[in-house]
Parts: C-alpha cells; sequence; structure tokens
C-alpha cells in the first residue's frame, strides 16, 4: 500500500481556494469597479494645508447643505488634465474642493494658469497625508459628498463624459439612491 503524505493536498487546497477567490471576484456587481470602505460613511476630516493664496476650506464646508465634489489631482497627472474641462462645467453647478498632491505648488499654480481653476477650495497635499486618510490610491480620484458630510460615492479615474453620464448623474439627480 502507498502512504500519502497529507502535504500532498496543500497545492490542492490554495489552487481550490484561489479558483474561489477568482469566481466570486469575476460575479461581483460590478467586477471593473474599485470599492470603497468610505461610501455611506462620514467623510474624513481635511486639515489646513494652503495652496500658495488660494482659499482653503475645511471638514465643516464639507457638511454644509447640497451635493459638493471632493477632488485629488496632481499637474503631471495626465488624467487630470483631461478631466479639467469637465470639472470647470460641474463647477458651474456643484462647489468643488480640490486636494492637491504636486511635488511643489508651483506646478499646481501653472496647470490652475493654463487650464482655469474649477475649485471653490483648494488644499496641498505634499506628503500625501490626507490621501492617505481618503483612501486614495491613484489620481485623479474624486468623492460626491452629501449635504450632511457623507460620502456618496468613489470614483477612481478621471471624470470623462461617459462616467459623468452612467455614475456621477444619477448620484447627482437622485442622492438617496
Amino acid at each position: 500500500m502507498v502512504k500519502v503524505s497529507p502535504l500532498m493536498a496543500v497545492p490542492v487546497l490554495v489552487f481550490g481556494a484561489f479558483a474561489t477567490l477568482a469566481f466570486v471576484g469575476l460575479h461581483r456587481e460590478d467586477p471593473d469597479g474599485l470599492p470603497s470602505v468610505f461610501v455611506g460613511k462620514p467623510a474624513p476630516a481635511v486639515t489646513s494645508a494652503p495652496l500658495l493664496d488660494h482659499p482653503e476650506f475645511t471638514s465643516a464646508q464639507l457638511q454644509d447643505s447640497g451635493i459638493k465634489l471632493v477632488n485629488f489631482w496632481a499637474s503631471w497627472c495626465a488624467p487630470c488634465r483631461a478631466e479639467h474641462p469637465n470639472l470647470m462645467e460641474l463647477a458651474k453647478e456643484y462647489p468643488i474642493y480640490g486636494i492637491n498632491q504636486d511635488y511643489g505648488q508651483k506646478e499646481a499654480q501653472g496647470f490652475l494658469d493654463e487650464l482655469g481653476n474649477p475649485y471653490s477650495g483648494l488644499l496641498y497635499d505634499g506628503k500625501k497625508r490626507q490621501s492617505i486618510d481618503w483612501g486614495v490610491y491613484g489620481l485623479p480620484e474624486t468623492f460626491v459628498i452629501d449635504g450632511e458630510g457623507k460620502i456618496l460615492l468613489r470614483i477612481a479615474g478621471p471624470l470623462t463624459q461617459r462616467v459623468i453620464e452612467e455614475s456621477l448623474k444619477p448620484v447627482l439627480r437622485d442622492p438617496n439612491s
């Protein structure tokens, strides 16, 4: 009789666990979406970090009535440049607060001088501390905040027309959905 080692089952069990995780991941509601643990929870606090002479914003402003957006961006970020015209249009209807991650504030100012400033308030996050607190791991990222300071939606990547139509506008029309 051949003696079988229990260690021979380990590769089979590892493969089974991997296959199960892959199956569950591929059958999520939105397999391409990047989930956020912050959706449905209060927006993380922001700390005062002025970007040159631009108006800042505070955590209290994120709790003011009405929908608002918080956009994380940098001048070196090509998708940030691509989404900027859409931010300029959205700023006509909603306050947008920006948190900049540039290496230096002069680069951020040059970007705004060139493309315009859609932001009602700006903060500088040179050390990326606020980005970490918000769970940002790529630029650009935009958060939709309700009138109580609760995050309704997180959009990872640029606000393209398609994203605005398919993801952002439904939330803006019906924040309680």
